[in-house]
């Protein structure tokens, strides 16, 4: 979609369609010549309840009406929420061209915020589907442009939006490319298109041979059960100016399909396992985003991709394996894949020289009962950076919620075998001792870990209400960013 800003009226934009927000208590900012817009206001079609929609047709165009609410409580989540209400309308009505008028004293965030919400819930997923036919039976059109209206310049927001949003539905579509599509080499593909677009950013895939010429015993005793070729990736982005070692390093664990190996799941619900490669998406992407805008920061991504199958090969219950930094591992539950992905992963980030790592998962199903869909789960060594993540979820919409590390819970994942257990006998803090287990592969690094079980798919937010949700890329974009903005 293309998207811009002018400081010119929406009328002056050639826009078919024109949005305009109402705030409770607050007239119609600009009207049209004939007074339409405020007399659907008058007579209570058109309402400022938040979320409220009226369409009516005036000079030649459509104008939709959007309730906004109570100033005071508009942000730039209600931004993101009310333009997603909006482009559902749009398609409604088959616009083509789509105009915010931006509202009056807002923060400087919504206008891009505007341009995410308009841009993510525009997205569709059709790639094995036939052309989209209307009633008539012809081809049904989307929404091709978007133009945000203001008073003040804000061109800079807008476009960095939509480099960010368009990032989140790149996310989207690896996530919802089905398992048999969506493999470990094609996703190292996805990276190497990137790096063939941007001079900054260079990708390295290796597959198999490598990943255990590297001694990624954890790694490669969750690849061994399938015959599809895993993945070892590694991205690096060289900002402008930026000098000296990664500042940052994101871990991503891209299991393109979990079927719990022997451990094997129940097959119901089974077929959303392709979603648990979603934090390695979110990792490429947002690296890709990072070198789109020009941050000026050096940053390392490394993505674990493999199945977990199955198979006469498949790493066993009770087997003891290697990581790559000499720790031991005692597979109890072969389910328990993805941290043992991560661990090596995590280890070579910290080969690399990473100053600070962040790992993205989607591991366990601990954290969607304890979270739902609304917060991914945040545990970290590191309060600074933390802190940091929580108050860059709260300004993207990416939310995080912090749980605690603690001695005891460390405890629970020593092994009898082995120096650590991939999973604990019961169900006690999984989520927390997941992330223990993570731990001892940081080198002592500054680290955060991401649980987005929950978050990463069907999040029912209006605008990424079903399938892969893009979570992480807005997030890791804006820490890049301030990380990129401290160091100067």
């Amino acid at each position: 979609m293309q998207v811009s800003a002018t400081t010119g009226a929406p009328l002056e934009t050639g826009a078919d369609t024109i949005v305009v927000g109402l705030f409770a208590g607050k007239g119609i900012p600009h009207d049209v010549p004939d007074g339409t817009l405020q007399a659907l206001v008058d007579s209570g079609e058109a309402k400022s309840r938040f979320r409220a929609l009226a369409v009516a047709h005036a000079e030649g165009r459509r104008w939709i009406l959007v309730g906004l609410g109570e100033r005071e409580q508009f942000d730039a989540e209600r931004a993101r929420v009310a333009a997603a209400v909006a482009v559902g309308r749009a398609r409604e009505l088959s616009a083509r061209r789509l105009c915010w008028e931006l509202p009056h004293k807002v923060g400087d965030d919504v206008p891009g915020a505007l341009v995410e919400g308009t841009l993510m819930a525009a997205y569709r997923f059709d790639a094995f589907k036939g052309a989209k036919r209307d009633d008539e039976g012809d081809s049904a059109p989307g929404l091709d442009e978007l133009v945000v209206s203001a008073h003040h310049d804000v061109a800079a927001a807008v476009e960095r939006a939509a480099v960010v949003a368009e990032a989140v539905n790149a996310m989207r579509d690896l996530q919802n490319t089905p398992a048999n599509h969506m493999t470990p080499s094609a996703l190292g593909h996805r990276a190497l298109e990137l790096a063939s677009r941007f001079d900054s950013v260079s990708v390295e895939v290796e597959g198999r041979e490598e990943i255990l010429e590297r001694g990624m015993g954890a790694f490669a005793a969750v690849a061994q059960g399938s015959y599809e070729e895993p993945a070892l990736i590694t991205l690096r982005y060289s900002g402008a100016g930026a000098g000296g070692a990664p500042a940052l390093g994101l871990v991503g664990k891209a299991v393109t399909f979990d079927s719990g190996g022997l451990s094997i799941k129940p097959a119901k619900g089974m077929e959303g396992m392709k979603f648990d490669m979603s934090g390695g998406a979110a990792v490429i992407e947002a690296i890709g985003a990072m070198a789109a805008l020009e941050l000026p920061i050096n940053v390392v991504g490394v993505v674990g991709a493999t199945e977990n199958m199955p198979s006469g090969r498949s790493v066993r219950p009770g087997d003891v394996v290697t990581a790559m930094s000499g720790t031991t591992i005692q597979v109890d539950n072969t389910d328990a894949e993805g941290r043992m992905v991560l661990a090596d992963c995590l280890a070579h980030a910290v080969e690399l020289g990473c100053e600070r790592l962040v790992d993205l998962a989607t591991l366990t199903g601990a954290i969607e009962v304890a979270l739902g869909t609304t917060y991914a789960g945040l545990l970290s060594n590191d309060d600074a950076l933390a802190a940091t993540l929580e108050d860059a979820g709260r300004a993207t919409g990416d939310l995080v919620w912090r749980l605690p590390l603690h001695p005891e819970y460390a405890e629970m994942i020593k092994g009898q075998y082995a120096d650590i257990v991939n999973t604990t006998p019961h169900r006690k803090a999984g989520s927390i001792t997941a992330a223990h287990f993570l731990e001892r592969f940081v080198g002592g690094r500054p680290w955060a870990h991401l649980d987005i079980a929950g978050a990463a798919d069907d999040a029912g937010r209006p605008y990424a209400p079903k399938g892969g949700s893009g979570f992480g890329v807005r997030l890791l974009v804006e820490l890049a960013r301030r990380l990129s903005s401290d160091a100067r």
